[in-house]
């Protein structure tokens, strides 16, 4: 009977792993990445340093840069992903764990455990500001990179590239996924061309979008939204499962495609 217990235990055990496994692509994904990873204390300001995951390209040149902003989970593996996914495609990315130093014990995302999402939201936004404009500035220094920039994010990060947007007018993107816009005071700074990407099942943000169109088309500024049909929030993460919905699955490959074709363009 112990040997049964035993094995039975142990069964289970070798099939949690393989269904966590199979349910984190993920970190499968930064497992066997043939691309050059790295870590980074970017200086910021009042002493900050924002602790930041780089992922360069194989390439013979200098390529244009992507800030990557976390969803409100902060950077996490599936953040990471992103970046690698970006270098694979032929981009230097960068991105910062915008909690860095917030945390129990001065640290960051990892500090927070299970509380990362209330200390993304406890965030000054002039220090999100002051932190993005660090890492801008460090990796357009990079020799790996050229003069192009853009900045990208997801859910919550998506509102901060938006924001972002309004802030630095020497990006030449900005890529917001599923992410709130700013105020229409904030809008009328726009001067960078900012591309939307929506799910057409995730109401609380898309209803957003026909308003921001008219306003920034009222003031001539570049805004570019596409709403992908049966599409959730968060499409570009859950897009990934094995257990994915028909849709968020077309809609976060629709979207990779659409991203990286503007990207290239830069």
């Amino acid at each position: 009977m112990l040997r049964y217990r035993l094995s039975l235990s142990l069964l289970v055990v070798a099939v949690t792993a393989g269904l966590q496994a199979q349910e984190d692509p993920a970190k499968q994904r930064l497992e066997k990445s043939p691309r050059h990873h790295e870590w980074a204390e970017v200086p910021a300001a009042n002493g900050r340093k924002v602790k930041s995951f780089i992922v360069f390209p194989e390439t013979d040149k200098p390529v244009p840069a992507v800030i990557v902003i976390h969803e409100n989970r902060g950077l996490n593996d599936w953040a990471k992903s992103v970046a690698d996914q970006l270098a694979e495609k032929g981009f230097v990315a960068i991105a910062p764990d915008l909690l860095s130093g917030t945390g129990p014990d001065g640290g960051g995302t990892e500090s927070f455990g299970a509380n990362a999402t209330q200390g993304i939201y406890a965030l000054p936004p002039e220090q999100v500001t002051s932190d993005l404009d660090a890492v801008a500035k460090y990796v357009a220094d990079l020799d790996a990179t050229n003069d192009k920039l853009a900045v990208a994010g997801f859910c919550w990060g998506g509102g901060q590239a938006f924001r972002y947007a309004t802030n630095n007018p020497k990006l030449d993107a900005g890529f917001v996924f599923y992410g709130t816009a700013p105020s229409e005071e904030d809008l009328k700074k726009l001067e960078v061309p900012v591309h939307g990407f929506y799910g057409g099942s995730d109401f609380r943000i898309t209803a957003q979008v026909p308003k921001v169109a008219e306003t920034l088309k009222a003031s001539d500024k570049k805004y570019d939204p596409v709403t992908y049909e049966g599409a959730g929030h968060g499409f570009m993460r859950s897009g990934e499962a094995a257990d994915a919905s028909p849709e968020n699955k077309k809609a976060m490959e629709q979207g990779w495609e659409r991203w990286v074709a503007i990207l290239k363009k830069l």
